[in-house]
């Protein structure tokens, strides 16, 4: 239940800033909303201030609000939320106070706010993780306080991965099957000694992970791939470091900037590879997928969420600002081409375009969210149940 609450709101929360970006950019340069919600509807009740009177008035219900003023809406379904500006649909090009009517700059203006907000959402999320205190790699030969050794990757299809290993657990103890070596480790080095000299031998780990202790049971492989190791996982040692909240928002602002090059730099090699035939290796998920990493993360602790909100935050940022059909990167491509060619571009012609765009999104979404569900067995696990 905690689980599915912190999905809903870290969904919500990423959607809502998005909008709340071209509902703020919309209004300062003059441009009407209609409506700006909370959730998506159906409406529970909305507050709009009266034309003639000026006062705030409280409607109940989704009926119509026929109104010069922005409604401000609560409904139903609490995923973000949604803005409804004037002339978003091309419509009302002679009217001051509409979308359509606003020269290219600021339509662009509109339409990129949504990604400038997302931005701003992951380095505040991660200003206020270095505030608190953020787990951090620190030198393996170094006695720090409160240090300890975590897994950062775990590879795929390794003896880690199959006994259930995950990125964040930190090891807190190895022993090997005859429980004769009980040491509690202080380092990277000492942990991968201990791997390495009991491979082909089932070992003990004590893991924690987030409140848990457990012991898991695995054996190193004997072969194993160079870049991988025996168990198959990364090892990093982490110490909870934490700044003044000057210093956090500079550091914040570094790590977000990080972060969107590595993105971008990531998906241009998926792109390239595209081009070029070669192989991609990249781990993409979907609502399914992001759900069971926000159940991980939620195990973890506030820092590690708040680490989660923001690379999510980029991620949505970026995809958002790719010049590609029914996103904001294509909608400001076709404000674009107007301005090139001097004429936009004929609304059944672009409404077209995205609707193509829209549909392969939602195609896209419903492959991955496949997968996701193929990778928990979800099949096997309702074939059980009957």
């Amino acid at each position: 239940m905690i689980t599915a609450l912190v999905f809903v709101v870290i969904l919500g929360i990423l959607i809502f800033v998005h909008e709340l970006g071209h509902f703020i950019v919309a209004r300062k340069n003059g441009i009407k909303a209609d409506e700006f919600g909370f959730g998506f509807p159906p409406r529970i009740f909305g507050v709009v201030k009266d034309a003639e009177t000026q006062k705030w008035k409280l409607v109940f219900g989704n009926r119509h609000i026929d109104s010069k003023n922005t409604i401000y809406s609560c409904n139903w379904i609490p995923l973000g939320g949604f803005v409804k500006i004037k002339g978003e649909d091309g419509s009302e090009k002679d009217e001051t106070d509409s979308f359509s009517g606003k020269s290219v700059w600021v339509r662009i203006k509109v339409l990129g706010a949504g990604v400038a907000m997302n931005i701003i959402l992951a380095w505040f999320a991660i200003s206020i993780g270095y505030t608190l205190g953020a787990p951090q790699a620190v030198e393996d030969n170094v006695g720090w306080k409160n240090s300890k050794v975590q897994i950062t990757q775990v590879a795929s299809k390794s003896p880690a991965e199959e006994i259930d290993l995950r990125a964040g657990d930190e090891i807190v103890m190895c022993k090997n099957q005859a429980k004769v070596c009980n040491k509690k480790f202080l380092g990277v080095s000492a942990v991968k000694d201990f791997i390495s000299q009991n491979k082909g031998q089932e070992i003990i780990l004590e893991i924690k992970r987030g409140a848990q202790i457990l012991e898991i049971k695995g054996v190193p492989r004997m072969d194993y791939p160079s870049d991988e190791g025996a168990l198959g996982v990364s090892l990093v040692k982490t110490a909870i470091i934490s700044y003044p909240i000057h210093e956090s928002f500079v550091r914040g602002a570094i790590t977000t900037y990080d972060l969107f090059i590595t993105i971008i730099v990531t998906i241009a090699k998926v792109v390239k590879n595209l081009f070029v035939g070669e192989k991609i290796v990249l781990d993409i998920s979907g609502p399914v997928g992001i759900a069971i990493l926000s159940k991980q993360v939620t195990e973890l602790g506030l820092v590690y969420i708040l680490q989660f909100i923001a690379l999510l935050s980029i991620n949505l940022a970026i995809i958002n600002g790719l010049p590609f059909p029914a996103l904001d990167g294509g909608r400001i491509l076709f404000i674009l081409i107007e301005k090139i060619k001097g004429t936009p571009v004929t609304q059944k012609i672009e409404q077209m375009i995205h609707t193509v765009g829209f549909f392969l999104l939602i195609s896209l979404m419903v492959v991955i969210t496949f997968r996701d569900l193929m990778k928990i067995d979800i099949i096997g696990k309702i074939k059980g149940i009957f």
